[in-house]
């Protein structure tokens, strides 16, 4: 199997040394990178440290504000230079329904545009978007009913926001070909993979079913964010028996 590893797990390490970062997670033992940022690297540099450590972009997270128009196509470049091709939105303020109106608009616009370069576009959840916005106006299912977008679903901000994330991965599975896998308690504290009460081995098994891409995050940095990403890495290996 091979795992990918969300790199805001170990931004600990990554906000200083990107790089550096890269081989240390590679010799983890995890073949995918999706990156929260590049802090100012350019995409040469990242292409060849990937290369070297025989590492692939699995995916990024992207903010909606390097989709607009004046600024698209260098995003579309820079993603190009280092192979990636599924650009994800980690998340936007959509609490009310002129934000979701505005931000359906925006991405359908860049969907198409990334879509003739040949990359993908997505939306990460927290929890928030299955809840009501004060408005009465619900984020995720108008974002599943009025765009395209492919859906990472993040299986542990699902679980905390009263959804299951197997019976998502099913239902949504034509959209869903990432997803994070992640793990954590019912009120949203983070943890290590199997240390929480996420359904996180029925998660891994749907994915296997489904043929998903599984990206591993882990949030608290406790003791590091490198220790982490290794205890969650070692934990997926006893599921694959």
């Amino acid at each position: 199997m091979k795992y990918g590893l969300q790199m805001y797990s170990v931004r600990d390490t990554a906000q200083n040394d990107l790089l550096g970062a890269l081989e240390q997670v590679s010799k983890l033992g995890y073949h995918y990178a999706e990156f929260a940022g590049f802090f100012g690297i350019p995409a040469e540099q990242v292409k060849a440290k990937l290369e070297e450590c025989g590492m692939e972009v699995s995916s990024t997270h992207t903010g909606w504000q390097e989709l607009k128009d004046d600024v698209i196509a260098e995003t579309i470049r820079y993603h190009k230079t280092i192979g990636n091709k599924f650009i994800i939105i980690p998340g936007a303020d959509l609490s009310d329904q002129a934000k979701l109106d505005e931000f359906i608009e925006l991405v359908n616009k860049a969907q198409k545009t990334l879509a003739a370069e040949g990359i993908k576009l997505g939306y990460h959840n927290h929890a928030h978007e299955f809840k009501l916005n004060e408005d009465g106006s619900h984020i995720y299912n108008q974002l599943v009913e009025r765009t395209a977008l492919e859906l990472e679903i993040d299986t542990y901000w699902a679980f905390v926001g009263k959804q299951n994330p197997t019976e998502m991965m099913e239902r949504l599975k034509e959209r869903v070909h990432i997803i994070h896998i992640k793990d954590g308690s019912a009120d949203g504290h983070g943890t290590p993979l199997g240390m929480g009460e996420a359904p996180v081995a029925a998660v891994y098994a749907k994915a296997r079913e489904l043929g998903i891409q599984m990206v591993v995050e882990s949030e608290t940095c406790k003791p590091s964010g490198m220790e982490e990403a290794r205890i969650c890495i070692e934990y997926l290996h006893t599921l694959e028996k």
